[in-house]
């Protein structure tokens, strides 16, 4: 629709969900966005309200409203109005695979990334491919298909190039570091955040850093490197996590790296308390991450010698995971209560 044509209303409605999501008022900007795309939709713009429609999902998968996110985004790739334009095509079935990873639907979510993949050959949008690989790379990595996403990486590596942006770049080092890590290849999932790090700059995206060392401080945790690396990681997420600001998941991931280093770090005493506050959170989190702190609880509630209790937390653990679709994770959880048994 030519400029001059574009409703007052539409335009007002289209500004409100850009402001909003600048804000990280995701839910607003969902919501003016959902706005935008109905009265462009009155007006004849189909154009207008399909890009007004996947930027709504944007805002649900932001807003960690994953199952409203993957049913709009199923309706932009298979619905009557979906695009025959396979760049939009393939970064909707990414939206997809990121809202279905985010809602324990870990197959379905690999399915999308796939399809992503499929859509674009390597030379026609590098960018793009790379980010369905990473959006697969994580579905089979959170599914315990460790193999196959570390296949994964090693040919997301040869895509890679000078001619991909460096964010971008940063990005593809943090999800192979990631999967090194959980394939026990702890040396180089050290090196791959290393690189990630040397990408990154807060100077240009503050959000990105405090998600960054969040998420390696998570890595470099589980698999029980709690050095002053480690350490600075937890601290430079929350102090660009303070700035920034962040949801209720980002919030609560902090506490758990807090209280897995505290643990670690062998104040058991003083990360039992910490731990408990995350466990009680069931109605504003995900399962994986109550999974992870019911483990990190039942492991420090058993060195305390508190074995009927290490047993509860430990099975709460395994039936998060297993919500969640981690099912290697439940079985360690498993593994852990045998002992306690």
């Amino acid at each position: 629709m030519p400029l001059h044509s574009v409703s007052p209303l539409y335009a007002a409605a289209e500004l409100r969900a850009y402001e909003h999501r600048i804000n990280h008022a995701f839910v607003q900007a969902a919501r003016s966005a959902h706005e935008a795309a109905e009265i462009a939709r009155n007006d004849g713009d189909l154009d207008a309200w399909w890009n007004m429609t996947f930027l709504q999902a944007e805002n649900l998968l932001d807003a960690e409203e994953f199952e409203a996110c993957a049913a709009l985004a199923s309706d932009l790739v298979d619905g009557p109005h979906s695009t025959m334009e396979p760049q939009a095509k393939a970064l909707t079935y990414i939206l997809a695979a990121k809202a279905r990873q985010g809602a324990g639907l870990l197959e379905e979510a690999a399915d999308a990334a796939r399809a992503a993949s499929l859509l674009l050959a390597d030379d026609d949008d590098v960018e793009i491919h790379v980010k369905a690989r990473q959006a697969l790379i994580a579905a089979l990595a959170d599914s315990g298909r460790l193999d196959e996403a570390w296949a994964e990486c090693l040919g997301l590596a040869e895509v890679v190039s000078t001619e991909v942006d460096d964010q971008l770049i940063g990005k593809v080092y943090w999800v192979i570091g990631n999967v090194a890590f959980l394939c026990n290849k702890v040396q180089e999932g050290l090196e791959y955040h290393e690189l990630a790090a040397a990408t990154f700059s807060p100077a240009r995206n503050l959000d990105v850093w405090a998600k960054f060392n969040k998420a390696s401080a998570a890595m470099r945790l589980a698999a029980e490197v709690a050095d002053a690396d480690t350490l600075r990681c937890i601290e430079r997420a929350e102090l660009a996590t303070d700035v920034v600001g962040g949801s209720v998941s980002d919030l609560l991931l902090l506490r758990l790296n807090r209280g897995h280093w505290t643990f670690l770090a062998g104040d058991v005493e003083a990360a039992i308390p910490i731990l408990e506050g995350i466990c009680v959170e069931v109605d504003n989190t995900g399962p994986q991450i109550l999974g992870e702190a019911c483990l990190l609880l039942g492991r420090a509630k058993a060195a305390m010698g508190d074995h009927s209790a290490a047993q509860e937390q430990l099975q709460k653990a395994a039936d998060h995971f297993e919500m969640a679709g981690a099912h290697h994770r439940a079985e360690q959880a498993r593994q852990y209560l045998a002992v306690q048994s």
